[in-house]
């Protein structure tokens, strides 16, 4: 009697290749959910990234009843089998995974080889030696699903040990269908088509994230072109245009430049220096205490410590910084202070540029 075919494939049926699409975009989506989240310092995103393949495994595990209930109601056959090989693996516990090769010899039908897993205690593993008889069961549909019984009927048992079987031939092995190639493409596009809907939504805030001081001058455009300047007796500000900062190179010094080139002194009380903005507040004549001269501080130092505020002292994303030059509590210190969501760190520095002290966010 010839072997029956083992079933079609059936990774390749419409409804398993929009599930390994959808498991592969859930794979994809997740983890780039989750880190896009961190960066960018979004918790729902964050949230999402973990709960998502939660969800997921619940829908998938709900779609899947019925098959599990149309498989269980399947009664499994029962058959003698003949071990022709078994290979065990390693295992840190009391039952290993052993790999049996074995002949199925089904009363119905013509015998098949067929490779089965099967955990077996490490004390029993002794009993089974190739040549040996036992007994099998497995789904008509699936052999390869199938187990060894560890505890035959009497009957079975008594079968089994006056049985003597032939091996099967190579060319009857039955064998779970292959995923192939095109299942494995699906699942590979869903993966990337996953990771980009978490990823291109936010990718202004991925990769538009460089620091004010590392960002270069616009080519070819003149500062002073976009920079509105406004002067008092005692004060002066200086605004810069959208999309220049202050800390641009070679844009601070001539800012201040600006405020002074018309004054007898250039002594002032304090300086404040924001992205698009410089704010100097001018000493009285006749006030000798609490002043320094603006051009005296270090300026090309600014970009430099601003950054270093921004990247070493906890603020992960920075959202505003602000200089702040004084010296009415003492010597004059130069004070950076950078705020984002983990809070606002500070740290200051003397008139030369040099770090004195640093205040970690909180």
């Amino acid at each position: 009697m010839p072997i029956s075919a083992s079933p079609p494939p059936t990774h390749h049926t419409p409804v398993a290749l929009a599930r390994g699409f959808l498991t592969g975009a859930v794979i994809g989506a997740s983890p780039a959910a989750f880190v896009v989240g961190i960066v960018t310092d979004r918790p729902p995103l964050v949230v999402a990234g973990v709960a998502l393949p939660v969800v997921y495994g619940l829908l998938f595990y709900l779609a899947g009843a019925p098959r599990r209930a149309r498989e269980a109601a399947v009664e499994p056959r029962t058959a003698l089998a003949m071990i022709e090989s078994l290979r065990a693996g390693g295992s840190e516990t009391g039952d290993i995974p052993v790999r049996f090769d074995l002949t199925v010899v089904p009363d119905d039908g013509p015998a098949f080889r067929v490779g089965i897993n099967q955990a077996v205690n490490l004390v029993d593993l002794p009993a089974y030696r190739p040549r040996d008889v036992l007994v099998v069961q497995y789904p008509p549909d699936r052999p390869w699903d199938g187990s060894v019984v560890k505890r035959p009927t009497p009957e079975w048992q008594d079968r089994a040990a006056s049985a003597r079987l032939d091996s099967a031939p190579e060319s009857t092995v039955v064998s779970e269908p292959p995923e192939g190639c095109g299942f494995g493409v699906v699942v590979l596009l869903g993966i990337l088509v996953g990771a980009a809907a978490a990823v291109l939504p936010f990718r202004a805030d991925l990769f538009d994230r460089q620091p004010a001081a590392d960002r270069p001058a616009p080519a070819n455009t003149s500062l002073s072109s976009t920079r509105s300047t406004t002067l008092t007796s005692v004060s002066g500000t200086v605004s810069v245009g959208p999309g220049q900062s202050l800390l641009d190179q070679g844009a601070l010094r001539p800012a201040v430049d600006s405020l002074t080139k018309d004054r007898e002194t250039h002594q002032a009380i304090t300086l404040a220096v924001q992205d698009r903005m410089l704010s100097v507040v001018f000493a009285p004549p006749g006030t000798e205490s609490f002043r320094f001269d603006v051009d005296s501080l270090p300026y090309e130092r600014f970009p430099a410590l601003v950054a270093e505020a921004g990247t070493t002292l906890g603020v992960r994303s920075p959202q505003a910084w602000q200089i702040t030059v004084a010296g009415i509590a003492g010597p004059v210190t130069i004070k950076v202070s950078v705020t984002g969501p983990e809070g606002t760190a500070a740290l200051e520095a003397d008139v030369r540029g040099n770090v004195v002290r640093r205040t970690p966010a909180r």
